[in-house]
C-alpha cells in the first residue's frame, strides 16, 4: 500500500470559480481505478425545491405548515416567504449553488447528468435548508414533516434507477414515533436516516442525552430496524458572533463537530447496549479519526478508576465495529489510512456544496488511487458506501 501524495493541488483548479460555474469534465480513464468500478459519492446534498409541507399538509394544518420558497438565490424554509428558519451564513452559502440545475429536487434529471460528466454514478443525498426543521417547536408537525419528505425523496430515489439515494429523518424524541417512522422509512425503500448531533428537547420540554437511561428504549428500536445510522457535521455554529469571515469560520467549527456524539457511543455506553448499531459520520473527513481514538485511549487510561459504568471494549473496538466515515479531499486522512481502516471510509465528492470536488471529481479519485492502490481504491470510492447502506 502507498501513502505517498500527490503533488498536484486537490483544491478546485483555476478558473473554475464558484461551485454554480463549475462543470463536470472528469475522464476517469487516466484516475487508475480499476474497470468497471461504479463511483458512489457517500455525501451529496440535495435542496427541496417544492412547497411540498404546505401542499401535503391537511387542509386544517396548513397555516402551521413550513413553507418552502425562492429567494436571493437560494431555497428557503421558514412559516411564511420572508420568515426563513436559515441563519444568514447559510443562506449565503445555499445562494452559492442552489442554482445548479441538478442541486434543486424539481430536476432530478439534471442531477443524474451532472453527476454523471463529473465521473459519479451513484449518490447518497443529504438535505439542505430542511436541516432546520430538527428545531421545529411542535413534535407532531415535526414528524408529519419528516414523513412528508420521506415519501417525496423515495419518490425521487424510485425514479432515478439507482442513481440517487436519498437519506431519511425520524422521530428520535419518544420510542413509540421512532419505531413508527423507521418503520415508514423501511417501507419507502430508504436505507438509512439522518439523526442529529443536537437532539434538543423532548415533549415534556427536557433537554435530550442520547447516552441516557430515557433514551434505551429509541436506542432499541433503532438497533431493531437495522438500518445503518448517519450524522453529519452542519448543526455546531461558533460559540461567539463573528464580524469578519464568519462563513469560514462557521465550517471550521461545523468540521469538527463529531467528538461528542462519539465518546457518547462509547463511553456513555450507547454500543454496549446496542452492540448491533452501524455508525456513519459525513462530511467531516477522516483526518480526526486517529486522534480521536488515540484521545479516547489516554482518557480511558486516565479515568478508568472513575468510571460510573465501565465500557466492555477497548476504544478501537467501537471503531472498528460500528463505525465509518466519509471524505472529500484529505491527504492527510490518506496518510493515516492504515490506523483508520481502508474498509471505514467512504470517498464522496459532496456535490453541489462549496467545499465539494464537483469540476474536478476526478483529482480526488486519482489522490485516493495514488494514496491506497487501485484495489483499496475501489472499495473506498465504491464498495464501501454500497456494503455500508445494504445494497
Amino acid at each position: 500500500m502507498s501513502t505517498g501524495t500527490s503533488s498536484v493541488s486537490l483544491y478546485p483548479p483555476e478558473g473554475f470559480g464558484a461551485p454554480k460555474n463549475r462543470r463536470g469534465h472528469a475522464d476517469l480513464s487516466s484516475v487508475g481505478l480499476p474497470e468497471g468500478t461504479v463511483v458512489f459519492s457517500a455525501d451529496n446534498h440535495i435542496s427541496l425545491a417544492e412547497d411540498i409541507f404546505y401542499q401535503r399538509f391537511p387542509s386544517d394544518l396548513k397555516d402551521r405548515a413550513p413553507r418552502i420558497w425562492y429567494e436571493d438565490g437560494a431555497y428557503q424554509i421558514g412559516l411564511q416567504a420572508g420568515q426563513s428558519f436559515l441563519p444568514p451564513d447559510f443562506s449565503a452559502v445555499l445562494m452559492q449553488y442552489d442554482d445548479l440545475p441538478g442541486a434543486k429536487s424539481n430536476n432530478i434529471e439534471a442531477r443524474i447528468q451532472e453527476l454523471r460528466e463529473d465521473g459519479v454514478d451513484k449518490e447518497l443525498a443529504f438535505p439542505n435548508a430542511v436541516l432546520a426543521l430538527f428545531g421545529f417547536p411542535d413534535h407532531e408537525l415535526r414528524e408529519l414533516a419528516f414523513r412528508i419528505y420521506n415519501e417525496y425523496i423515495a419518490d425521487l430515489q424510485e425514479r432515478s434507477a439507482g442513481h440517487f439515494y436519498g437519506v431519511g429523518l425520524i422521530n428520535w424524541w419518544d420510542p413509540q414515533g421512532t419505531r413508527r417512522t423507521l418503520a415508514e422509512l423501511k417501507s419507502l425503500g430508504l436505507k438509512t436516516f439522518l439523526l442529529p448531533l443536537s437532539p434538543g428537547k423532548d415533549k415534556q420540554d427536557n433537554v435530550i442525552d442520547y447516552s441516557s437511561t430515557a433514551m434505551n428504549a429509541v436506542w432499541d428500536e433503532i438497533e431493531e430496524a437495522g438500518l445503518p445510522v448517519t450524522h453529519h457535521i452542519g448543526e455546531t455554529p461558533p460559540k461567539t458572533p463573528c464580524e469578519v469571515n464568519s462563513v469560514v469560520i462557521s465550517m471550521m467549527v461545523n468540521v469538527d463537530s463529531f467528538r461528542e456524539m462519539f465518546a457518547k457511543y462509547v463511553f456513555g455506553g450507547i454500543l454496549d447496549k446496542h452492540p448491533r448499531l452501524r455508525v456513519g459520520w459525513f462530511e467531516g473527513g477522516i483526518a480526526w479519526v486517529p486522534p480521536a481514538l488515540q484521545d479516547g485511549e489516554h482518557q480511558m487510561a486516565s479515568y478508568r478508576h472513575m468510571l460510573d459504568r465501565p465500557i466492555e471494549h477497548d476504544v478501537r473496538y467501537y471503531w472498528d465495529n460500528h463505525m465509518s466515515a466519509s471524505f472529500m479531499v484529505d491527504p492527510l486522512g490518506l496518510q493515516l489510512i492504515d490506523k483508520i481502516g481502508v474498509d471505514k471510509v467512504m470517498w464522496s465528492s459532496d456535490y453541489p456544496h462549496n467545499e465539494s470536488t464537483y469540476g474536478y471529481s476526478e483529482k480526488s479519485l486519482a489522490a485516493v488511487v495514488d494514496a491506497v492502490g487501485p484495489e483499496a481504491a475501489a472499495r473506498i470510492v465504491s464498495d464501501n458506501i454500497t456494503e455500508f447502506l445494504g445494497l
